[in-house]
Formats: C-alpha cells, sequence, structure tokens
C-alpha cells in the first residue's frame, strides 16, 4: 500500500477521555509538580499554595477563550485557524508557523528531561552506571513515541491516557500519604500571604510565585488539534480544554498544599527540584521505596507530554501541508491508519537531532533550559494572541452569539496574566524577580526571532504568489467545503 497525500484524518477515532488526557498529558502534571511548580517557592515559600490558586484562575480566562473557539471552529489547525478567523489570515499563517516549531521541539525536550533524570537516578543507585550515559533512555524514548504515532491517533491517545492516570494516581496517593502525616501541622494559612519567601514578603511574592507557576499550565489547549479525529468534535473539544485546565489545574493546587504543609510554610523558600528537599528528596527520606513510583510518574509523564505533543505537531503541520502553506508531504497521510507519517518521521529526525545535538554540544541539562526557553516565550506569546483571536472573532463574525464577559472580558484578563508570564520566560527583567538570561539559553530569544522573520517572509511570498492560500488558513475542513474558485493547490481558477 502506498501513502496517501490528499484525504481526510481519521474520523470519530476517539471520544472524550482521549482528548482530555491528550492535554492533560500535554501539561505533563508530575513533571510540573516535582519541577516547574517549586520554581515559584523561592518567591511564594510556604504561600505557594495561593500562588497555584491564583495562577489556576488566571490560566482559565485562556482556556476559556481556547474552548470557545475549539467549539466554533474544529479544526486540525487549532490555534492557527482561530487566529486566521478572528483576526486575519496572515497572522493564523504566522501562528501556525511558531506553534509547529515550539511543538515540534517539545519532544526533545522531555527526551532531555528523560535521559537526565533516568541516567541521574540509576547513578546515585548504582555508581558504577555512567552519570552522564543519558541519550541511549532519549533515543529508546523517541521510538516508543515514534511507534505509537505511527499505529494512529486511537492507539497514541490511548496510550497517553494510560500514561496519563498513572501519574496522576501516584501523586495524588503521596498527596494524600502527605496530608495524613503532616497532622496537626495542616493549615489553612498557606492561601494567605504570610509564609512568603524573605524579601518578597506580601502580595508581591505570591504574584511572582505565580508567574513561575503559569508556565506548568502549558498545554491546556493540545485536545484542539485533534478536532478532526474525535467524535462529537464541538462540543467534545470544548469539554477537553476547560477540564484539563480546571482537573489539572487543582491536582496542582492540593499536591503543592499537601507538600508545603508537611514539609514546613515557614522553610518551603528553599524546596525545590532536586535535592533533599524536593518532592524526590522527601519521597526518599520519609516514605521508603516509594520513591521509586514517583521517579516512575515522573519518567511516565516526560514520555506521556512528548506523545502528546507529537501528536500536536504533526496534525498542526498536516493542517497547513493540505492547503500548501508548508510542503504538501507533510499531509501525507498512512492509508490504513490515516497518520501523517511524513510527519511523523520529520518530527522523529528532528527530535533525536536536537536531543543529541544540543545534549552533546553543551550538556542534557543546558539543553533542556535553552529548548524550554525558546517553546515557553512562543507557547505565551501564542495564548496571547488566541485570547485577541476570540474577542475579534465574536465580534466580528459571530456578533449575535457575542457575550461581554466570556468573549471580550476574559480575553483581556487572559492577556494580562500571560504578559508577565511572557516577560519572565523570556527573561526580560520588567519584574525585579525576573532573572535575566545567560549564554547560552540566552540564544533562545534570537532562535526565536529568526524563526518568526522567516515566516515573515514567507508569508509575504505567499500572499504576492499564492493568496488563496494564505485565505485557506481560516477554513474548517471538517465541515466546509473548500471556496469557489480555488483549486487544490489554493490557486484561483477561471
Amino acid at each position: 500500500m502506498h501513502a496517501e497525500t490528499t484525504g481526510t484524518l481519521r474520523r470519530d477515532a476517539i471520544g472524550l477521555r482521549e482528548v482530555l488526557f491528550q492535554s492533560i498529558t500535554a501539561m505533563a502534571p508530575a513533571a510540573a509538580v516535582a519541577a516547574s511548580i517549586p520554581a515559584g517557592a523561592a518567591f511564594a515559600g510556604g504561600s505557594l499554595p495561593l500562588a497555584v490558586l491564583i495562577a489556576l484562575v488566571a490560566c482559565l480566562f485562556t482556556a476559556s477563550c481556547v474552548a470557545e473557539l475549539a467549539r466554533e471552529l474544529p479544526a486540525a489547525g487549532s490555534v492557527a485557524t482561530y487566529a486566521a478567523r478572528g483576526l486575519r489570515p496572515a497572522v493564523g499563517f504566522l501562528v501556525g508557523w511558531g506553534y509547529v516549531f515550539v511543538e515540534t521541539l517539545v519532544p526533545p525536550l522531555l527526551l532531555l528531561q528523560l535521559g537526565f533524570t533516568t541516567a541521574g537516578t540509576l547513578h546515585e543507585e548504582w555508581s558504577s552506571y555512567p552519570a552522564d550515559l543519558w541519550w541511549p533512555w532519549s533515543v529508546a524514548g523517541a521510538a516508543v513515541i515514534a511507534v505509537a504515532g505511527y499505529v494512529g491517533v486511537r492507539a497514541s491517545a490511548r496510550f497517553g491516557t494510560v500514561l496519563g492516570i498513572f501519574e496522576i494516581l501516584v501523586f495524588l496517593v503521596f498527596a494524600v500519604w502527605l496530608v495524613g502525616r503532616a497532622g496537626d501541622a495542616n493549615t489553612l494559612s498557606v492561601f494567605g500571604t504570610s509564609h512568603t519567601a524573605h524579601g518578597y514578603t506580601g502580595v508581591g511574592g505570591v504574584f511572582a510565585g505565580s508567574v513561575y507557576t503559569v508556565l506548568a499550565f502549558a498545554g491546556f489547549e493540545a485536545a484542539a488539534p485533534l478536532a478532526e479525529e474525535t467524535r462529537d468534535p464541538r462540543r467534545t473539544m470544548h469539554r477537553a480544554v476547560l477540564g484539563a485546565a480546571l482537573g489539572i489545574g487543582l491536582f496542582y493546587v492540593v499536591t503543592t498544599y499537601a507538600m508545603t504543609v508537611y514539609f514546613g510554610p515557614d522553610r518551603f523558600a528553599r524546596f525545590g527540584a532536586s535535592g533533599t528537599a524536593s518532592w524526590d528528596g522527601v519521597a526518599r527520606a520519609s516514605f521508603g521505596l516509594f520513591w521509586v513510583l514517583v521517579f516512575l510518574a515522573v519518567v511516565n509523564s516526560t514520555i506521556a507530554n512528548a506523545n502528546a505533543c507529537a501528536n500536536v505537531s504533526t496534525r498542526t503541520a498536516f493542517a497547513l501541508a493540505r492547503i500548501r502553506v508548508l510542503p504538501h508531504v507533510l499531509a501525507t497521510l498512512h492509508p490504513r491508519h490515516r497518520s501523517p507519517v511524513v510527519g511523523i518521521a520529520v518530527q522523529t529526525v528532528v527530535a533525536v537531532g536536537a536531543v543529541l545535538g544540543l545534549g552533546l554540544a553543551y550538556d542534557p541539562v543546558t539543553a533542556f533550559l535553552l529548548l524550554a526557553t525558546v517553546i515557553v516565550t512562543v507557547v505565551v506569546g501564542v495564548y496571547i494572541v488566541v485570547n485577541l483571536a476570540c474577542a475579534g472573532y465574536f465580534l466580528r463574525r459571530r456578533r449575535e452569539a457575542f457575550k461581554p464577559v466570556r468573549h471580550l472580558l476574559f480575553p483581556l484578563l487572559g492577556i494580562a496574566a500571560f504578559v508577565p508570564a511572557l516577560l519572565t520566560a523570556a527573561g526580560i527583567p520588567a519584574f525585579d524577580f525576573v532573572t535575566e538570561l545567560s549564554a547560552p539559553v540566552s540564544y533562545a530569544g534570537p532562535v526565536v526571532g529568526v524563526w518568526m522573520a522567516t515566516g515573515v517572509v514567507v508569508v509575504l511570498v505567499l500572499i504576492r504568489r499564492h493568496p488563496g492560500r494564505i485565505a485557506e488558513t481560516a477554513r474548517v475542513h471538517a465541515e466546509e467545503p473548500a471556496p469557489a474558485g480555488h483549486r487544490q493547490d489554493g490557486a484561483v481558477s477561471r
């Protein structure tokens, strides 16, 4: 059988459970709890649970906007289609251009974490295992993700569901255990401002902690690119995006509360991602072999997140390739599995190349920080544009369905929440708690700038030579026919 360069993704292949966990695993809940959220403890201290709660409310504004657009525009192009409809098709292309780029980089980011986490743990347990022999684990993870993607969205989504359930259960059980062991130390004062870190007192410390915590929510929109493969996509996408953001947000609040009251609110400012004052350290010191489950949950989270984001990158690339604003070969589908096989192959090559190239040129942790900075900077920028697109879409195209709170106030609040996160991720010292980035992590800004500048050149060429292709960015292929007067390649016919 030969692969097809035309056709559709497999319709009605998955339901709410699978797409819900597509977003959940893209948020990497176990990895976020163990590594991302503790970054806020340096500022919020023992008031970190309040910072997480504030971040949850802030992220729900943007999640609401994504959910509203996902219900209106069920398309594999997701954020690109939303921006094209709500703002301009050229803006939609640029959003898609940036989104494909960073979502392609998420799997190598997580594979690096898989490698150095596994190698470091094995070295700690058995000193004969080399601490720098991390790359075989990363390559093995890339192979697992490639196979899951190749056999189709149903298998890939169910694989992610199983992984997601495991990591959530491990940390919830651990959280209940911590709350029980805390006993009389349980207190609601951690939802106030009295336990912030020295030098960041009161509301200022909580705000700083919440900015770092907001970054742990990235990925709630990852269900949206699977719209064309989902049953009843309008209803399912809306529920999945909001459900993931709310559910995992509450999971973050519960687990952070549990560790804060167990460890001690007044000394929580020194809690971090590694060492004795970390989730792994506490599990090792106080809960015997339970630390193995915590370790496996974090490793599991890296694979699940990489799998989910590989689905996002390949589906978004497929959506842009079928209208020929990206190379048309990326729209190639497997004849039986209906998976974008060329996109999956490209994703795998990029993942392995980035992991080995950056990881060996620097070291895996530095490579991880560089990729993370690139990814978060673009993703937060995409969230800001999508908030604008929500307001634009309902004001310009669906005025009869416009609701001032949901379609104007929430987008504005979402933008206000993510602008500080964008400045923080980019290392722009607009606040006293933001640290300037040093080389090579500081290279992230020029990398993003060059990529987006290239996108501007591409869009200008397409507008001049193939204007119909840019216009196609706004089309919802699952429900709409091709515009009259346009051939398959988007050129105007006579």
